[in-house]
């Protein structure tokens, strides 16, 4: 067994820079772990400067110089968490108010559509069957109702963080920005000489996750818009709201776009029952679904991203249980890192290995 276990640790951490990978990804995973509630301001900065960096490349590829794209491209930024926080974000806030009020209506009307069913289909659904469907539904209504009562009493503790956010967060971006190569440089300091296998393993994980989070965003922007062209023409109720958690649905990939299908199909029934309107609006639903996975996603990623579907789910649940939301987000290109670590690891060949031990 030791004589495995010594042959594999020769072949996989003989080689010198074997060793950095393996310290950088110690550190790295580390400081995650136990810093990760505090840097949060500063993973949301890293992650909106990625986005920002294509516009101003792209300026900066027609000629402009860095400063003054990064100026532009800056104040589109705040105009854009402007337009957020005055116009989406209170309108956001009233269609989901309105949602809870019409909640507790929804639920009546839905165990009377259920105590029907004993009734109509004795022979497959029993009353004790409803009663317990109905009782497990209230239970998960207080215990959602329960949670949102604890959230309003930490409301306070939110502003502040809130504001902290909207304070230091563009900052910290303006300044990622600007000063992009310089910080690139002082963590260059910080590894070996000989890092070649490093600096290749980051340089694909820049391209990939740059990629990655400005496709997702485009993604996002696109669904939400589109989702919410097609609901205002129905005059479907909640439009931005289901317009909203439809765009944010697509971080992550597969299991979002089955949650998000729920509310949308309870709503349109509630509004218009079994009508023509409702299955039009179904129909339309799942095309958007369906043009989302098979045009918009292959368009904005193309071979970024070049994961089997399973793998990607075993990320989001992975991932998404280390690190809550940022881990959903990143689960891609946290996978495509695993998955570069495992291609470019330097590995002693079997030849090597022999020479060692004879």
């Amino acid at each position: 067994m030791m004589q495995v276990l010594g042959e594999w640790f020769r072949r996989y951490f003989s080689h010198p820079q074997a060793v950095l990978l393996a310290i950088l990804l110690l550190v790295g995973v580390t400081t995650i772990l136990t810093l990760g509630t505090m840097l949060a301001p500063v993973i949301a900065a890293i992650v909106i400067a990625f986005l920002l960096e294509g516009p101003t490349a792209a300026l900066e590829a027609r000629g402009v110089p860095r400063m003054p794209a990064i100026s532009l491209v800056f104040l589109g930024f705040l105009t854009l968490l402007l337009f957020l926080f005055f116009v989406m974000i209170p309108l956001l806030s009233l269609q989901l108010t309105q949602f809870l009020q019409d909640a507790p209506h929804w639920m009546q009307q839905g165990q009377q559509l259920l105590l029907q069913l004993p009734e109509r289909y004795p022979e497959v659904i029993s009353a004790d069957q409803i009663n317990s469907v109905i009782t497990a539904t209230r239970e998960g209504i207080n215990q959602i109702a329960q949670a949102m009562l604890s959230y309003s009493l930490a409301s306070i503790t939110a502003l502040i963080t809130f504001l902290v956010y909207i304070v230091l967060v563009p900052m910290m971006v303006f300044f990622f920005l600007k000063d992009k190569i310089l910080i690139f440089n002082w963590l260059k300091g910080f590894l070996p000489a000989d890092h070649g296998i490093a600096r290749g393993v980051w340089q694909e994980i820049n391209w990939q996750a740059g990629n990655y989070v400005r496709g997702k965003f485009y993604e996002i922007l696109i669904v939400g818009v589109v989702s919410y062209a097609a609901f205002a023409v129905f005059r479907l109720n909640y439009a931005s709201l289901l317009a909203a958690l439809i765009g944010l649905s697509v971080i992550v990939p597969y299991i979002g776009a089955a949650i998000v299908t729920l509310p949308v199909i309870l709503v349109a029934y509630f509004q218009w029952g079994w009508g023509s309107d409702f299955l039009w609006l179904t129909a339309v639903y799942f095309i958007i679904q369906a043009l989302d996975g098979n045009i918009v996603v292959p368009l904005l990623f193309s071979e970024a991203v070049n994961l089997h579907p399973l793998a990607i789910i075993i990320a989001v649940l992975v991932f998404g249980g280390f690190w809550g939301f940022w881990g959903v987000f990143f689960a891609i290109p946290l996978a495509t890192l695993v998955k570069a670590l495992l291609t470019s690891w330097p590995r002693a060949s079997i030849q090597e290995e022999d020479a060692v031990s004879g």
